[in-house]
């Protein structure tokens, strides 16, 4: 087993877990299973023992599953599951949720830290709770979650002897499942129509390359790993069949940074050293050899801020020059302008030629492969959250529909709540992770119009966004890079990141302008004893405050909540 942050989210079940001062013991959940897992605390190795070599005197507490080990200041520790949910059956094999979790070290005490070494390791874990605590985390023991119905009808067998871990380790993908799941998403649903009964779920898989929150994750790295890049699986089985078809949503793929600075929507930059065709070919060429031909649908602004991202985005797909790659660009904010959001369909009959051609995948009741899905939609907007959302649910309606027809179980009448309300649970859960909020727009997706009080809400959580865009999301981008191993601690170490020393401005500037602006306030309401004099403190103090204000804005990156732990040239 490696380390939890070398790799995807990945569990060993077991029933117990005994405790001695020497030895973790794991004891398999299989009845009749007399193996189990000793791991040493002081040289960290782990084995295989039996059961007899557990010590009476062993501390036994009921676990779910191991979910990995990592390594903090004061040595190792044990991430375990202490409880699990059934959230469904997918394709006949039970799905788990992680409800919670225990962190547990490998040292019997911590005496042997400094005082400063505490607070880090304290820091640290702090960190790892939060992922851990983000409501997200699914499962399954005897099915691999991360690869789609078409991928693993053609694997070798070889393939199908490998252990989950061992193909995990191949993807990197977070297991998910669609109910607020903040890594990634499954939803289950039986559905019936005109006494007809069949299974419908989404699965959306979160790449654990260039993973990250909104502001600090953007673009591509060297390899070609867009940020925020979910691959999201739609599968319906009726009388034994199963239909799959999929789409992808990541960031504009080329070098570009958009750092939060205390303004509303902060300036998206587009790298000028750096050559951005490799990267972006190296993308394509991913996407390809995994998914077969490309339509881009680039949802972003045809004008303003996001302009420039619209016409580099073009502009290297034409110098690309591949036949597998389609570009459509689709201004989504200036068509669905003043409520016109039936205007989507535009797109939707635009592609809709694109769509019929790539099809999807279809096995039968006897395991004969039927069809194939010989390309996907490659969706994004500026987040790859709201915007998108809505337009794979589009679409995926649509393919729902003619596969069911299909399968002579007839079309899913819009009034359905069902499909709406899971694509809109997928949205949140996606958003959740990247922005801190719920997705934006989700009242059409889940009603199939925009209301006056879904535009109320999104502004509710648009104003969260700013909040933790700017003053949370540091600790956050930490958490995520510490978890996936992004960043690596020293056992003992004396020189973490988490003590580099806040800059004077920072410490200095905030409490000048709230002097100031309380000093002004003050002098409004106790005047003094003409007018003259009270317009002139007035003035002053406004002004002061005023002047410190822009000071801040001007130098707004460093007032912002920026990661510590890896370096800012990796992250721009």
């Amino acid at each position: 087993m490696k380390y939890v942050t070398r790799e995807c989210f990945c569990v060993v079940e077991c029933n117990d877990r005994h405790t001695t001062p020497e030895k973790f013991f794991m004891e398999a959940c299989d009845d009749g299973a007399g193996d189990v897992l000793a791991i040493d605390r002081v040289s960290t190795e782990m084995s295989l023992a039996v059961r007899k070599d557990v010590p009476p005197s062993a501390v036994t507490r009921p676990i779910c599953g191991i979910m990995g080990t990592i390594r903090l200041v004061a040595g190792m520790y044990l991430i375990v599951i202490t409880k699990k949910r059934k959230v469904g059956d997918l394709l006949g094999h039970a799905v788990w949720k992680a409800t919670d979790f225990d962190i547990i070290s490998y040292k019997k005490t911590v005496l042997h830290l400094t005082d400063a070494q505490m607070q880090d390791n304290k820091a640290f874990l702090s960190m790892i709770n939060s992922v851990l605590n983000a409501d997200g985390f699914y499962f399954a023991t005897d099915y691999d979650l991360t690869h789609t119905l078409q991928r693993l009808a053609h694997t070798s067998p070889e393939f199908h002897e490998m252990t989950l871990l061992e193909r995990v380790r191949e993807r990197r993908f977070h297991k998910s499942v669609i109910k607020h799941n903040p890594l990634s998403v499954i939803a289950m649903k039986s559905c019936c129509i005109n006494g007809k009964i069949f299974d419908w779920n989404i699965i959306s898989r979160r790449s654990c390359f260039r993973a990250g929150v909104r502001y600090y994750v953007r673009g591509i790295d060297s390899e070609g790993h867009a940020a925020n890049f979910v691959e999201t699986e739609q599968i319906v089985q009726y009388n034994g069949a199963k239909a799959s078809f999929v789409q992808t949503r990541g960031s504009i793929p080329f070098y570009w940074s958009q750092r939060p600075n205390l303004k509303y929507k902060p300036k998206p930059q587009i790298s000028k050293s750096i050559n951005h065709l490799d990267g972006f070919q190296r993308h394509f060429d991913s996407q390809i050899i995994t998914y077969g031909k490309q339509v881009i649908l680039n949802l972003v602004n045809q004008k303003g801020s996001e302009k420039p991202l619209e016409q580099a985005f073009a502009k290297m797909v034409n110098r690309l020059g591949n036949g597998m790659i389609k570009y459509v660009a689709f201004d989504f904010h200036k068509e669905c302008s003043r409520m016109r959001w039936h205007r989507l369909q535009i797109l939707v009959d635009m592609v809709a030629e694109m769509q019929n051609e790539f099809g999807y995948f279809l096995v039968d009741s006897d395991g004969t492969v039927q069809l194939q899905q010989d390309g996907t939609f490659r969706s994004n907007c500026m987040d790859c959250l709201d915007r998108t959302n809505v337009i794979q649910s589009l679409l995926a309606r649509r393919e729902v529909n003619s596969c069911l027809v299909d399968l002579r179980c007839h079309s899913w009448p819009f009034c359905s709540a069902l499909f709406p309300a899971a694509w809109a649970d997928n949205a949140n859960a996606c958003a959740k992770q990247y922005t801190g909020t719920g997705a934006l727009k989700t009242d059409f997706t889940r009603t199939g119009r925009r209301t006056q009080w879904g535009l109320l809400m999104d502004g509710w959580n648009s104003m969260i966004r700013y909040y933790k865009n700017n003053f949370s999301d540091g600790f956050r981008q930490d958490s995520i890079d510490l978890f996936l191993g992004n960043y690596a601690v020293e056992e003992a170490d004396m020189n973490t990141p988490l003590h580099e020393p806040k800059d004077w401005k920072f410490l200095t500037l905030p409490i000048i302008m709230v002097v100031a602006f309380s000093m002004c306030i003050i002098c409004l309401l106790m005047a003094g004893d003409t007018w003259t004099e009270t317009l002139a403190y007035v003035l002053f103090w406004g002004s002061a405050s005023a002047v410190t204000a822009g000071v801040i804005l001007f130098n707004g990156r460093d007032f912002v909540d920026a990661p510590k732990l890896v370096q800012k040239e990796k992250m721009d």
